[in-house]
């Protein structure tokens, strides 16, 4: 039985508010969406940070997977794997 990699997710200032000031949180999925799902469970309302009410993410915001923007390389389907990282970068410019 194959377990769900274990992947570190890193987030900027604007966002560590919404994960109590971590800078970074380790996460298990086995693609960008179970790990979204894994971040959600662990600090509910995080989401709304990042995707619609249709679940597709904020234009204003980009993923990257080992420095890769996942829009390009399979978007929240992408698989990861073991020792993965992901930068959640909300843009700078814009309100809230």
């Amino acid at each position: 039985m194959q377990s769900n990699p274990n992947v570190t997710v890193r987030f900027t200032a604007v966002l560590q508010k919404h994960v109590n000031g971590n800078k970074e949180i380790k996460v298990q999925g086995g693609n960008i969406s179970e790990l979204l799902d894994d971040l959600e469970e662990q600090f509910p309302g995080f989401l709304r940070q990042l995707m619609d009410d249709e679940g597709e993410l904020h234009q204003f915001v980009n993923i990257y997977l080992n420095d890769e923007d996942i829009r390009y390389i399979g978007g929240i389907d992408t698989a990861v794997k073991d020792g993965d990282m992901i930068d959640i970068l909300p843009a700078l410019a814009g309100g809230g």
